[in-house]
């Protein structure tokens, strides 16, 4: 992948210096309405870029203003189910902050684990579990994003975390924080395979969001992770489907909007 081709491509189609990132789940893609004077690149006319191919993922980035800070949206994201390699899932992240961002918010739509959850909750990241796929750090290491062995004590910004928890508070939302699993899919979990994540205590599962927290921590940018509680996971629910998933994902964009408005206005203050 040449970083120097991607980026002068996308720059040629825009002036916007991004400095906030979001990359928008499945099902989430509407929150892209809330950029301003926005500029939409086609991942599929950016020269060897990883294209999207799931259902419900536009392809495409959105750059503009959000309450007139410059923002660039992944309107969708690539997975490793798709025959992508962890590094090349994370090509969109290495770009963003390459572009200089220096915050990103990770969505995604997950199955709720913990009991505490329910459907249509929208959980806050503290934290999570990447034993389930290879990192997207393996191979040699660039300097241009960071060191060979990052630190991933706080990969979810603290400070932020409590941020979320003030909005959330505002807006009168259940306020949840969690652990999150990512696994390979495409194919959903078994119930026993979610009774052992529970033992090793996720609360969430989904099938991204950790490989590009890794890759974001690497370049010391900041993360912020929410996941959208579309489905209870196999074993809690009776059955799991994806246009199932998307319908509920679908129907929380705009508390999802709402949440990222409000993260916004903070960070434009602080």
């Amino acid at each position: 992948m040449d970083y120097d081709i991607a980026i002068s491509f996308i720059k040629s189609k825009t002036d916007i210096a991004p400095k906030l990132g979001i990359i928008l789940g499945s099902g989430l893609g509407e929150a892209s309405r809330l950029v301003n004077n926005a500029v939409y690149i086609s991942y599929d006319d950016i020269p060897d870029f990883p294209v999207s191919t799931v259902k419900g993922h536009a392809g495409r980035f959105v750059i503009g203003y959000i309450n007139d800070v410059p923002v660039i949206l992944m309107q969708g994201r690539v997975h490793m189910y798709e025959g992508y390699s962890p590094s090349d899932v994370v090509i969109p992240v290495r770009v963003m902050g390459l572009m200089g961002i220096d915050t990103l918010i990770i969505t995604n739509a997950a199955g709720g684990i913990s009991d505490k959850l329910s459907v249509g909750d929208i959980m806050i990241i503290e934290d999570h579990i990447s034993s389930f796929i290879p990192s997207p750090l393996i191979g040699p290491n660039d300097e241009r994003f960071g060191i060979r062995f990052p630190d991933m004590t706080h990969v979810y910004d603290k400070e932020y975390i409590n941020t979320l928890k003030n909005i959330y508070s505002k807006l009168s939302l259940q306020t949840n924080t969690g652990v999150y699993v990512q696994v390979r899919g495409p194919q959903y979990e078994t119930p026993a395979e979610i009774r052992m994540l529970q033992q090793i205590g996720a609360d969430a599962v989904g099938m991204s969001t950790v490989c590009e927290a890794i890759a974001a921590r690497h370049m010391n940018i900041r993360v912020v992770g929410l996941s959208s509680i579309c489905n209870m996971a196999a074993g809690i629910s009776n059955s799991l489907s994806h246009d199932d998933i998307m319908n509920v994902s679908n129907n929380l964009s705009d508390k999802l909007s709402c949440i990222i408005m409000k993260f916004i206005e903070a960070y434009k203050r602080s």
